[in-house]
C-alpha cells in the first residue's frame, strides 16, 4: 500500500487556474492532476538519464568493435531486391504537416473569392 503525505504546494496563481480548468476538464481532482504531472515530470526525467547513461556507454570501444566487425552471411536466394525496387521517400515531418495545415482553409468555412 502507498503512504501518502501532505505537501503545501504555493503555484502563482494563473499556473493554478490553468490546472484547475485542465483537471475539470479531465474529471479529475487538483491534487490528482498534480501528482499525475509530478509523476510524468520525473518519468522523462528519468528517461532523459536512461539514454544519457546509453549514449555515453554507446560511444567507447564496444561501440566501435561492433561497427568494424566483418560482414556476416550474404543475402540468401530470395532475399535480393527486386530489380525495379525503389526506395520509398520518406515521410515529411510532423511540422510541416502542422504548418501545412494551418495554411490550409478550415473545413467547413465558405472559401473567400
Amino acid at each position: 500500500m502507498t503512504t501518502l503525505t501532505t505537501f503545501p504546494l504555493r503555484l502563482p496563481l494563473s499556473i493554478k487556474a490553468e490546472a484547475e480548468a485542465l483537471s475539470k476538464a479531465d474529471g479529475t481532482s487538483l491534487n490528482q492532476f498534480v501528482a499525475i504531472a509530478v509523476a510524468e515530470k520525473i518519468a522523462a526525467l528519468k528517461t532523459a538519464a536512461f539514454f544519457e547513461e546509453r549514449r555515453q556507454r554507446a560511444t567507447g570501444s564496444a561501440l566501435a568493435e561492433f561497427l568494424s566487425r566483418p560482414g556476416g552471411e550474404p543475402p540468401r536466394a530470395g532475399d535480393e531486391l527486386p530489380e525495379d525496387w525503389v526506395p520509398v521517400k520518406p515521410r515529411a515531418a510532423p511540422a510541416r504537416k502542422r504548418a501545412a495545415a494551418k495554411s490550409a482553409p478550415a473545413k467547413g468555412r465558405a472559401k473567400k473569392k
